[in-house]
């Protein structure tokens, strides 16, 4: 080791006796910020250090305004001009949204309750998933969990089947008793959220009792729930009038952000009216399309409302009604279609036509002599195939000497193919040969020469097809298809002067 190395293990020795000095004096002191620090940390672990709407005065100013005018009866005639000036409009708008801040501090005690309650019963949050039972659940039980059976306001939170099943899992959990104090905070928690739960109750009441004298016939085809929080995001009953129902859908769609305690997921495209009471009576697949329906009739039902006119809600009534009867028509199971015979065929007698050009038609599109000898087959004989990859196709008599037919085939003169006479001229022209006869035109042998060997000059060049063409060029002068007595008239006028 170093000296270097050596120096800096001396330095870090002495620091380490410098401070368990230090906490050895100080010790006091540092035993009184620690105790501080604990009761911070109670402080924070307290619910009303993360849930603060109840005490808010929001809160309290909402609730007090809803007592003064829960007595007050009032009439759909006093309300006159905007509805929005009503002063108790306004406090209907806000105790709706407060309603929403309710539910988001509520996600938030289940939550702080969740966390605290775990090491009781960790098991109980897969078991009972909603809010407000769990909350209530964890209330009646506590630190004795042998409360699950033959208890009565158990009964009365969870199904029997679900009841069966925390009994069950209670005896066996491995959680650990809470003490006094974590009990307590977990009571407190679990009795606020039940007061906030009940004071939305009590908002809803009130809601549904006012709305029915500001927009009636809204009201009566979503539900005064609803209707209230599509005029409070609208921004006043006027203003839902003015807007198209393909918005009025989406009211209410807006992600809220609840700092990961939502437990459902939000669906795309879907606001307050598709959650309302008459979409959601519908099976899944239909929902959307209500949403969309119901939106179009809240639109005309909000107009009529804004106007003052229908305060008994007889607009609102007619539409509902037709909502629900067109739910009934896209309910209904699809008709049985019936199996008819088919009818009987009435098919006449066709006119056939007849006449020289039908008769050359046919002729002309008739089966060849090739074709009939190819698909004529004599039995008793074993036939080659034409092709190696078409099995079983043959050619039938056609290139057989022995077809056994007594007489041979005779060509049809109507199926051949017709050739004018001055083609036939011009390919017998063609097939003239001139000059020496060659062995690629005769097929004659490959030896053959035109040179002659003599007794008198030896070798000498003859042509020996040269007495052939004589006859060859006379018979095409006078016996061919392309000959032609041009002398006649002459020749007869020689016999009459012989005469």
């Amino acid at each position: 080791m170093s000296l270097a190395d050596e120096l800096l293990a001396d330095l870090e020795e002495a620091a380490e006796e410098e401070d368990e000095s230090y906490i050895d004096e100080e010790g006091g002191e540092t035993l009184d910020v620690v105790e501080e620090e604990m009761q911070l940390d109670l402080a924070v672990d307290s619910v009303k250090g993360i849930a603060k709407l109840r005490d808010s005065r929001l809160f309290a100013e909402i609730i007090s305004k809803m007592g003064d005018y829960i007595g007050l009866q009032r009439q759909n005639s006093e309300v006159t001009g905007p509805v929005e000036s009503d002063p108790e409009y306004k406090l209907i708008v806000d105790a709706n949204n407060l309603t929403v801040e309710i539910d988001n501090e509520i996600n938030i005690i289940h939550k702080y309750v969740r966390d605290k309650y775990s090491k009781r019963f960790p098991e109980l949050e897969s078991l009972v998933p909603n809010a407000l039972d769990y909350i209530r659940t964890v209330k009646e039980l506590g630190n004795n969990l042998d409360r699950c059976k033959n208890n009565e306001n158990l009964q009365q939170i969870l199904t029997n089947a679900t009841i069966m099943v925390v009994s069950v899992t209670a005896s066996t959990t491995q959680g650990q008793t809470l003490s006094d104090e974590e009990l307590g905070v977990i009571v407190e928690a679990c009795d606020m959220a039940l007061e906030l739960n009940q004071s939305k109750h009590q908002i809803y009441d009130y809601v549904e009792s006012r709305m029915s004298f500001i927009a009636p016939n809204l009201s009566i085809i979503v539900g005064a729930s609803t209707a209230a929080k599509v005029m409070g995001i609208a921004g006043g009953l006027t203003n839902l009038s003015k807007m198209p129902a393909c918005n009025i859908m989406l009211l209410g769609s807006q992600r809220r952000n609840l700092s990961g305690f939502s437990s459902t997921s939000v669906l795309p495209h879907t606001g307050y009216v598709y959650h309302s009471e008459i979409v959601q009576s519908l099976p899944q697949d239909l929902r959307k399309k209500a949403a969309r329906l119901v939106a179009a009739k809240c639109t005309l039902a909000a107009r009529v409302d804004s106007f003052h006119e229908s305060t008994e809600g007889k607009v609102g009534y007619d539409l509902k009604e037709e909502i629900e009867r067109k739910f009934d028509k896209w309910q209904e199971p699809p008709p049985v279609k019936q199996v008819k015979p088919l009818p009987a065929p009435l098919d006449g007698q066709r006119k056939k036509r007849g006449g020289r050009r039908y008769r050359k038609m046919k002729e002309r599109l008739g089966l060849t002599e090739i074709r009939k000898q190819a698909n004529r087959m004599c039995f008793g004989e074993i036939e080659e195939d034409a092709y190696q990859e078409d099995l079983g196709f043959s050619l039938g008599t056609l290139g057989k000497s022995g077809s056994g037919r007594i007489r041979a085939a005779q060509a049809n003169e109507a199926s051949k193919a017709r050739i004018s006479k001055s083609l036939q001229r011009t390919l017998q022209k063609q097939s003239m040969v001139y000059g020496g006869k060659s062995t690629i035109r005769d097929r004659s042998s490959g030896t053959a020469s035109s040179v002659a060997f003599t007794p008198l000059q030896g070798l000498e060049i003859v042509n020996p097809q040269a007495a052939e063409k004589k006859v060859t060029e006379s018979n095409q002068k006078y016996f061919s298809n392309m000959a032609e007595f041009l002398k006649v008239k002459r020749e007869k006028e020689d016999k009459l002067r012989v005469f």
